[in-house]
Protein backbone atom coordinates (compact mmCIF):
# COMPACT_ATOMS: atom_id res chain seq x y z
CA UNK A 1 0.00 0.00 0.00
CA UNK A 2 2.31 2.52 0.80
CA UNK A 3 6.12 2.97 -1.03
CA UNK A 4 9.22 0.83 0.24
CA UNK A 5 10.86 3.78 2.17
CA UNK A 6 7.97 4.43 4.05
CA UNK A 7 7.66 0.55 5.19
CA UNK A 8 10.74 0.23 6.62
CA UNK A 9 10.75 3.65 8.29
CA UNK A 10 7.51 2.44 10.21
CA UNK A 11 9.03 -1.25 10.87
CA UNK A 12 12.00 0.63 12.14
CA UNK A 13 9.17 2.90 14.46
CA UNK A 14 7.62 0.08 15.72
CA UNK A 15 10.59 -2.04 16.78
CA UNK A 16 12.09 0.68 18.06
CA UNK A 17 9.02 1.71 20.15
CA UNK A 18 8.38 -1.95 21.18
CA UNK A 19 12.44 -2.27 22.24
CA UNK A 20 12.00 0.61 24.53
CA UNK A 21 8.56 -0.08 25.70
CA UNK A 22 7.16 3.26 24.46
CA UNK A 23 3.61 3.82 22.78
CA UNK A 24 2.90 6.42 20.20
CA UNK A 25 0.07 8.42 19.31
CA UNK A 26 -0.91 10.26 15.99
CA UNK A 27 -2.57 13.61 15.69
CA UNK A 28 -3.19 13.93 11.78
CA UNK A 29 -5.58 16.66 10.34
CA UNK A 30 -4.40 17.10 6.14
CA UNK A 31 -2.95 13.23 6.10
CA UNK A 32 -6.35 12.30 7.50
CA UNK A 33 -4.80 8.70 9.07
CA UNK A 34 -2.48 8.39 6.53
CA UNK A 35 0.41 8.38 9.31
CA UNK A 36 -1.26 6.19 11.45
CA UNK A 37 -1.94 3.44 8.29
CA UNK A 38 1.46 3.31 7.61
CA UNK A 39 2.26 2.40 11.22
CA UNK A 40 -0.76 -0.21 11.76
CA UNK A 41 0.36 -1.92 8.13
CA UNK A 42 3.48 -3.32 10.39
CA UNK A 43 2.59 -6.32 12.07
CA UNK A 44 2.95 -6.11 15.56
CA UNK A 45 2.15 -2.59 15.68
CA UNK A 46 -0.33 -2.95 18.32
CA UNK A 47 2.43 -3.74 20.76
CA UNK A 48 3.72 0.09 20.11
CA UNK A 49 0.68 2.30 18.71
CA UNK A 50 -2.21 3.18 20.95
CA UNK A 51 -4.04 5.45 19.01
CA UNK A 52 -4.42 7.95 15.95
CA UNK A 53 -6.26 11.14 16.63
CA UNK A 54 -8.00 12.55 13.13
CA UNK A 55 -8.64 15.91 13.91
CA UNK A 56 -9.47 17.55 10.48
CA UNK A 57 -12.09 20.45 12.22
CA UNK A 58 -11.13 22.78 14.99
CA UNK A 59 -13.66 21.52 16.80
CA UNK A 60 -12.38 18.34 16.77
CA UNK A 61 -8.91 19.36 17.31
CA UNK A 62 -10.43 21.69 20.78
CA UNK A 63 -12.33 18.50 21.71
CA UNK A 64 -10.11 15.51 21.17
CA UNK A 65 -6.51 17.14 21.79
CA UNK A 66 -7.47 19.92 23.97
CA UNK A 67 -6.56 22.57 21.26
CA UNK A 68 -7.18 26.03 22.80
CA UNK A 69 -9.63 27.96 20.93
CA UNK A 70 -7.68 31.35 21.64
CA UNK A 71 -4.20 29.28 19.81
CA UNK A 72 -6.93 28.21 16.49
CA UNK A 73 -8.53 32.13 16.42
CA UNK A 74 -4.76 33.84 17.10
CA UNK A 75 -2.79 31.13 14.90
CA UNK A 76 -5.21 28.85 12.89
CA UNK A 77 -5.23 25.47 12.36
CA UNK A 78 -2.59 25.02 9.70
CA UNK A 79 0.31 26.62 12.34
CA UNK A 80 3.12 25.81 14.64
CA UNK A 81 1.02 26.79 17.96
CA UNK A 82 -1.47 24.69 16.91
CA UNK A 83 1.21 21.70 15.58
CA UNK A 84 2.61 21.56 18.72
CA UNK A 85 -0.75 21.86 20.60
CA UNK A 86 -1.75 18.70 18.97
CA UNK A 87 1.46 16.97 19.80
CA UNK A 88 0.94 17.62 22.85
CA UNK A 89 -2.86 16.77 23.28
CA UNK A 90 -1.70 13.07 21.47
CA UNK A 91 0.26 12.52 24.69
CA UNK A 92 -2.05 14.35 27.22
CA UNK A 93 -5.17 11.95 25.74
CA UNK A 94 -3.47 8.98 25.63
CA UNK A 95 -1.16 6.50 26.79
CA UNK A 96 1.25 7.79 24.61
CA UNK A 97 4.92 8.74 25.66
CA UNK A 98 6.19 9.81 21.66
CA UNK A 99 3.69 11.60 19.63
CA UNK A 100 3.11 13.11 15.75
CA UNK A 101 1.22 15.96 14.41
CA UNK A 102 0.56 17.05 11.15
CA UNK A 103 -1.67 19.63 9.80
CA UNK A 104 -1.70 21.61 6.80
CA UNK A 105 -3.16 22.61 3.36
CA UNK A 106 -3.27 19.98 0.74
CA UNK A 107 -4.94 21.50 -1.35
CA UNK A 108 -6.33 21.75 -4.34
CA UNK A 109 -7.99 24.80 -2.79
CA UNK A 110 -7.68 26.64 0.26
CA UNK A 111 -4.36 28.43 0.10
CA UNK A 112 -4.07 32.11 0.72
CA UNK A 113 -1.07 34.21 0.43
CA UNK A 114 0.25 33.73 3.71
CA UNK A 115 -0.71 29.75 4.50
CA UNK A 116 -0.53 28.63 0.59
CA UNK A 117 -1.08 25.10 -0.85
CA UNK A 118 1.55 22.64 0.74
CA UNK A 119 2.12 24.73 3.64
CA UNK A 120 2.19 21.76 6.31
CA UNK A 121 3.77 22.07 9.85
CA UNK A 122 4.77 19.18 12.03
CA UNK A 123 5.27 18.47 15.81
CA UNK A 124 6.56 15.24 17.61
CA UNK A 125 6.54 14.92 21.11
CA UNK A 126 8.88 12.57 22.87
CA UNK A 127 11.62 11.93 25.57
CA UNK A 128 13.64 14.60 23.70
CA UNK A 129 11.26 17.20 23.69
CA UNK A 130 8.90 18.99 21.50
CA UNK A 131 10.32 19.73 18.08
CA UNK A 132 8.31 21.81 15.03
CA UNK A 133 9.09 21.51 11.34
CA UNK A 134 7.73 23.56 8.43
CA UNK A 135 7.12 22.48 5.08
CA UNK A 136 6.55 24.22 1.96
CA UNK A 137 6.04 21.47 -0.39
CA UNK A 138 4.41 23.63 -2.96
CA UNK A 139 1.08 23.21 -5.20
CA UNK A 140 2.53 19.57 -6.31
CA UNK A 141 -0.90 17.59 -6.04
CA UNK A 142 -3.41 16.68 -3.35
CA UNK A 143 -1.82 13.23 -3.10
CA UNK A 144 2.00 14.14 -3.20
CA UNK A 145 1.75 16.17 -0.40
CA UNK A 146 0.30 13.64 2.27
CA UNK A 147 2.49 11.44 1.24
CA UNK A 148 5.23 13.59 1.68
CA UNK A 149 3.76 14.41 5.13
CA UNK A 150 3.61 11.30 6.25
CA UNK A 151 7.83 10.47 5.26
CA UNK A 152 8.08 13.79 7.53
CA UNK A 153 6.00 12.63 10.14
CA UNK A 154 7.44 9.46 10.48
CA UNK A 155 11.15 10.92 10.43
CA UNK A 156 10.08 13.06 12.97
CA UNK A 157 8.80 10.00 15.48
CA UNK A 158 12.01 8.59 14.68
CA UNK A 159 14.07 11.39 15.69
CA UNK A 160 11.67 11.63 19.35
CA UNK A 161 12.56 7.53 19.55
CA UNK A 162 16.11 7.92 19.22
CA UNK A 163 16.65 10.90 21.55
Amino acid sequence: MFPEDIQRLAQQIVATASTRGLMLATAESCTGGLVAAALTAVPGSSAALDRGFVTYSNDAKQQMLGVPEATLIAHGAVSEPTARAMAQGAVAHSRAAVSVAVTGIAGPGGGSDDKPVGLVHFAAQGPGGLIHRQERFGDIGRDAIRLASVRIALSLLADRLAS
